[in-house]
Order: C-alpha cells, then sequence, then structure tokens
C-alpha cells in the first residue's frame, strides 16, 4: 500500500517567528484520517526564524526526534543539557516521566527541522537527551535513531520503540533498496530533490520535496534519486 501526501496538502500554522507544516493532526489542524502510521504520531515540518524559538515547554513519555535541514538548534533541559545540532544532525529526547525543554534559533539566518514523534512502548523511563552528527556523503539509507537491534552495529540514538528514524543522500540516478517487512510501515519525506519509490508489489511513484509517502505492507522498497542530489528522511515502525 502507497499513500502519496502532497505537501501542499498538509496541515499548517503561522505565527510572527514559526512556519509549521503537520503531516499528522498536530495543535490546531486536526483530520482523523491523519493521525499518525502506527509508533509514529508527530512529523513537523517547522521553519524557525533567527532568534527565535520554543520557549521552556514540558513533555512525558514521548520520544523526539529532531532532524535539522537547515541552519542549526540550540537545545537546553531542566537536566542541565545544553546542545547545537546541525544541518544534517540529529538530536533525541526521552521525555520519560517528565522534562521541561527549550529550542531556540540562535543563528543569523532562519532554520528548518523535522520534529519527529515516536510514541515509546516503555512508559516513564529517565528522561535524557543526545546529540550527533552523521556522515553527509551519498550512499544508502543510515539509521539515525532505533530502537530495533538490527541497527545496533550503526551505534544509532537508543529510542524506547521497536522504530527506527534513518537518513540518507543519494547522487542522481542512484538507488538504495530497503529491506521492510509486510508487518512494517515506512513514512518517507525528501528534503531536498526528488525521488521515486518502488516496491517489491510493482507499486511505483514519484515523490517531491517536502512530500510524505507511507509505504505498507511490502517486503521491499527501492529508493532512487530524480534530481542531482536528493536527501530523505525515513520512519520505520511496526504496525
Amino acid at each position: 500500500m502507497i499513500d502519496h501526501r502532497p505537501f501542499a496538502s498538509i496541515g499548517q500554522f503561522r505565527n510572527d517567528w514559526l512556519d509549521a507544516h503537520h503531516h499528522f493532526s498536530f495543535g490546531e489542524y486536526y483530520d482523523r484520517s491523519r493521525m499518525g502510521v502506527g509508533s509514529l504520531r508527530v512529523w513537523n515540518d517547522d521553519t524557525i526564524k533567527a532568534g527565535s524559538g520554543f520557549d521552556p515547554h514540558p513533555h512525558r513519555d514521548m520520544e523526539i526526534i529532531t532532524y535539522i535541514r537547515s541552519g542549526a538548534i540550540t537545545h537546553m533541559d531542566g537536566l542541565g543539557n545544553r546542545g547545537r545540532t546541525e544541518r544534517g544532525d540529529v538530536q533525541v529526547m526521552s521525555a520519560g516521566t517528565g522534562i521541561m525543554h527549550a529550542e531556540y534559533n540562535l543563528e543569523p539566518e532562519d532554520m528548518q527541522l523535522f520534529q519527529i514523534w515516536v510514541v515509546p512502548a516503555q512508559k516513564r523511563v529517565q528522561p535524557r537527551w543526545e546529540n550527533r552528527e552523521f556522515p553527509k556523503v551519498a550512499g544508502g539509507l543510515i539509521p539515525l535513531a532505533s530502537g530495533r537491534q538490527i541497527h545496533a552495529a550503526a551505534n544509532p540514538i537508543e529510542i524506547y520503540q521497536d522504530a527506527a528514524i534513518l537518513g540518507g543522500v543519494l547522487s542522481s540516478g542512484q538507488s538504495d533498496r530497503y529491506e521492510l517487512g509486510r508487518n512494517r510501515a515506512a513514512y518517507l519525506v525528501p528534503t531536498r530533490g526528488r525521488m521515486r519509490i518502488e516496491t517489491s508489489d510493482g507499486e511505483r511513484i514519484e515523490i517531491a520535496p517536502r512530500d510524505g509517502l507511507v509505504v505498507a505492507g511490502v517486503e521491499t522498497m527501492a529508493l532512487t534519486a530524480l534530481d542531482e542530489e536528493a536527501e530523505v528522511v525515513v520512519a520505520d515502525v511496526a504496525l
């Protein structure tokens, strides 16, 4: 099964410092047909103006993965963590029993990010925060955050769920085949460049940057870059 969600069709919220687009129901945007996929509950595509950001606010029992599309975000929380995460890198916060945090764009230019929320399998864990740099060279998908044993050798940031967030850069015409499995689903969003997705069941579709795509119930899918360079972020979750 393939479900294409063009960027123009997803939810939107805008104020004087934030331009947010919601792939799933979030905040004032509600669509009962878009409540998430498996344990994936939130995928927000945010542009944050320079010198602004999210003031301190609480979270509980959620895995919050932030992928930086451009610029950098500065995180600070009630545990004493403070860190700056740059383009192409990822930060993970396990909210667990509860955490107060803030995120600011302290850079001189506007920045863009994906914020992805995964409902954890384990609740009331000890809160924690971690960020990490990842390779930005063309190649296959790299696990950025994962709770799946199959990714242990790649040493992704741990999350408390049978799920994974992966990122990859492909040059024009380059393909990568990903083993999904019929009891799982993937949600893909290219950050830049057009891509072609082909499944082992013979389905085939082209998607544009910032479009969303659900792929479910197939053994494998192949991702091919159609532009000079394409970058994609993928959530792999159990159904």
